[in-house]
């Protein structure tokens, strides 16, 4: 009867280690699928990068609570972010807070790092859309899509961004 007992023990210990082994290998699957979609969307020069949670230069971070994304395709970039922290000028139109700007005149440089992506978006400072204000954004990207987003003013502190990178998706 204890060696029935110790037979059940051990077939069940092996049952348990056969299906531990098949969530790591689900887990390891779903990173890859997850690396080659970011890739993917990287590789196309079009994605939205979603800000979960801002970092201020001299204040303390903070979670944000209404959608704020930089989308980026190769014939636009359309940034739409908050801003906190010191100005070096006042804005002209005092409604006109945050970092938001339009423009089709921008360079996209991607580097790729070893689990990583840099990619630097430079707009250009020929239109009146403020673009005249930022100076470069600077986007890290790890493989599991999460990502920080660095803004470098010329009127204003550094500000980063902290999100993640999806597809853009198609408004109906």
């Amino acid at each position: 009867m204890k060696n029935i007992k110790m037979l059940c023990v051990a077939f069940a210990c092996v049952l348990g280690i056969q299906s531990g082994f098949a969530q790591k290998l689900t887990k390891a699957e779903k990173k890859a699928a997850k690396a080659t979609e970011i890739n993917r969307l990287i590789a196309s020069g079009s994605y939205v990068f979603v800000a979960d949670y801002v970092i201020p230069n001299s204040m303390p971070g903070r979670s944000l609570t209404a959608s704020y994304d930089v989308t980026v395709t190769p014939d636009k970039l359309a940034v739409w972010l908050p801003y906190f922290g010191r100005a070096y000028a006042a804005p002209r139109d005092p409604s006109e807070g945050g970092v938001k700007l339009t423009t089709t005149d921008f360079t996209n440089k991607v580097v790729n790092k070893k689990k990583s992506w840099e990619i630097t978006l430079t707009p250009k400072h020929s239109n009146s859309s403020g673009a005249d204000d930022v100076r470069d954004m600077v986007l890290t990207v790890a493989e599991d899509g999460y990502a920080s987003l660095r803004v470098t003013s010329l009127n204003r502190q550094p500000i980063s961004f902290n999100g993640h990178i999806e597809e853009i998706k198609q408004r109906q």
